[in-house]
């Protein structure tokens, strides 16, 4: 991590490094902002068999950082995992142009000048070399794909689940404690209307935990090395059948 002059907590900090979670994993965390929360995000990289690399939530990236990940191996996918994880995309697609962009459907209305090449879905891309298995998580407005990393067990996710143990920013951390997601994995109590229909979601949920995997690396918090299925269940235990139509 670089210095700070001006002595900020490093949670405000940029950090400039890939951190390795397993056999040709790694993510960089850096500091984010979301309505004057500091509740961070975090891009994870991953190398395909054939050797290029997929990126993930793209973040702000310098010189440096691009230098560390290019050594991993060439740039060949970056994905934009919800219709709320792109504000560095741009960036991206500039700095290397011959990736191959996902992003979900609506991505194109949303961010109609965005160059798109592939629409997310449950098909992986043949380019993915068969290790990453995308589910859709169905019946919210996030419009979120979730990828299992087959080799390395892990679950690659944006919005699905946060896992915060507390905050040195006094805001951020009454709305994590407020939120239900303070010291545990989970997914904040106030964003759950973003869950329009239970029963569909329910149904994603019940794919992916038919999955292997293991540990989570989440944009949002700490990774969980282990655990995950078990993390996954209790984050969503709210999600129970509704007496409504969509639920």
């Amino acid at each position: 991590m670089r210095g700070d002059p001006r002595g900020r907590h490093p949670s405000l900090l940029r950090m400039s490094e890939l951190v390795p979670h397993a056999e040709g994993l790694w993510a960089v965390a850096v500091p984010h902002r979301f309505l004057g929360l500091h509740l961070g995000t975090r891009m994870t990289v991953i190398r395909l068999p054939a050797g290029g690399l997929w990126l993930h939530s793209v973040v702000a990236v310098d010189d440096l950082l691009a230098k560390e990940i290019q050594a991993k191996g060439p740039i060949e996918h970056i994905v934009m995992p919800n219709l709320y994880h792109h504000l560095y995309v741009t960036d991206a697609i500039q700095r290397w142009p011959s990736a191959r962009v996902h992003a979900p459907a609506a991505m194109r209305r949303k961010r109609p000048e965005v160059r798109i090449d592939a629409e997310l879905s449950e098909r992986p891309d043949p380019e993915w070399g068969g290790v990453l298995t995308p589910v859709h998580i169905d019946g919210s407005v996030l419009d979120e794909t979730v990828f299992v990393h087959r080799p390395t067990r892990t679950l690659v996710c944006a919005d699905l689940v946060e896992n915060f143990d507390s905050s040195p920013h006094l805001p951020t951390r009454l709305y994590l404690s407020a939120a239900g997601i303070r010291g545990r994995v989970g997914f904040s109590r106030f964003f759950r209307p973003a869950y329009r229909d239970r029963r569909a979601t329910r149904r994603s949920l019940e794919r992916l935990l038919a999955l292997d995997f293991d540990r989570i690396v989440l944009t949002h918090g700490r990774v969980l090395e282990q655990g995950g299925p078990a993390a996954v269940r209790e984050a969503y235990g709210w999600l129970k059948p509704a007496a409504t139509t969509g639920g």
